[in-house]
């Protein structure tokens, strides 16, 4: 099929976890939509992995929408702690999500989840690209990840919960699946996460960013940089050819953040190609005012057979780290995890989604 075509859905029916009260409502509950909705998308009120709907509710349900989830068809544990699961939709097709707690007291976990099968991008550092781009994910499929996850791994609450789209796709591609999937996870009767829990990164896609900029629950925006020129970032992110450094740098700012809105700037480090003093200083002039307020993680590369590209040394990170910092930069140098499962950014391909990063 066309890769922008909807997914194979049972009969032709929606999936259920991709409407709202109103919709239910509009189909007929016999019941009341709202309690429906949310027993259908708080996974801890769950029974047996599924949703405790009662028998003419489900019988009803059964009849207009499709109530299947993405099956968890394999689990990769890391010796880090993070888990990579690959999940199997309708037709077959895989992708991958991957489930992390953080390292500390608090029970806050984090999940990399996708926005497509595959990546129309082409980013010649990134394994995924190197696969193209198979066909977006419906939001019913996106929302199906993270209940999947909450109900086979936790956490059991969704203000536990922070999700960053990292994974498979560029999520500004897949915009219109992508933002009406955020809006029922924000729902106040379904898992109830708040805007700023979610995190949407982008290689770049001008168009997507000023269209996500005017909706509501607007996420966080992360933003994959990772070269200072435009030569050096249209041979390395195709995506650069339309959208070059300058246009990019006018959508951040006509962006308009808001109270408790940063953004995520993130800049893997290639040896030999991006990791010089004067690639250090045309970043942050590049960041001009955006410098100190928001967060600038530095990624060494996650090498992979699909890419030439090698890891910089150690040295030479905190070397470009202290260049940033030396021209008031507020820089993090992060490193992946999953990487033993090869879940780390960058590694993923045939079905298989990058992990978010950790601070060190």
């Amino acid at each position: 099929m066309p890769w922008d075509q909807p997914a194979p859905e049972r009969e032709g029916l929606p999936s259920a976890w991709s409407l709202f009260p109103e919709d239910l409502e509009a189909l007929g509950c016999p019941g009341s939509a709202l309690e429906t909705f949310r027993r259908l998308h708080r996974p801890w009120t769950w029974k047996d992995g599924a949703p405790e709907l009662g028998v003419s509710i489900r019988r009803w349900l059964s009849g207009v929408a499709d109530l299947n989830l993405p099956r968890l068809a394999e689990k990769q544990p890391s010796e880090d702690g993070s888990t990579k699961l690959a999940l199997e939709l309708a037709d077959g097709k895989r992708i991958e999500a991957v489930h992390m707690p953080r390292k500390v007291r608090n029970p806050r976990v984090t999940y990399c989840i996708s926005s497509q099968v595959g990546c129309a991008m082409g980013c010649t550092f990134c394994a995924t690209g190197s696969m193209g781009i198979l066909r977006n994910l419906q939001p019913g499929e996106i929302l199906g990840q993270v209940l999947s996850l909450m109900s086979e791994l936790g956490p059991d609450r969704g203000h536990l919960l922070t999700l960053v789209f990292m994974g498979m796709g560029e999520p500004l591609h897949n915009l219109d699946n992508l933002h009406r999937a955020i809006r029922l996870m924000c729902h106040p009767a379904g898992l109830g996460l708040g805007k700023n829990r979610i995190t949407v990164s982008t290689s770049g896609l001008v168009s997507g960013i000023e269209k996500l900029a005017l909706l509501e629950p607007r996420p966080l925006l992360a933003l994959s940089l990772n070269a200072t020129t435009d030569e050096a970032r249209s041979r390395t992110m195709p995506v650069n050819r339309v959208w070059n450094l300058a246009r990019l740098r006018r959508a951040l700012d006509t962006w308009g953040a808001k109270r408790g809105e940063k953004f995520c700037f993130e800049y893997v480090l290639l040896a030999g190609e991006n990791d010089t003093e004067a690639d250090a200083e045309r970043l942050a002039d590049w960041l001009g005012d955006l410098r100190s307020g928001h967060n600038l993680n530095l990624i060494p590369m996650n090498e992979h057979a699909a890419s030439s590209f090698h890891q910089p040394s150690e040295d030479r990170v905190q070397q470009f780290a202290e260049w940033l910092k030396a021209r008031g930069c507020f820089v993090t140098v992060r490193r992946s995890r999953g990487r033993d499962v090869q879940g780390a950014c960058g590694q993923l391909v045939k079905g298989k989604a990058g992990s978010p990063t950790e601070n060190t």
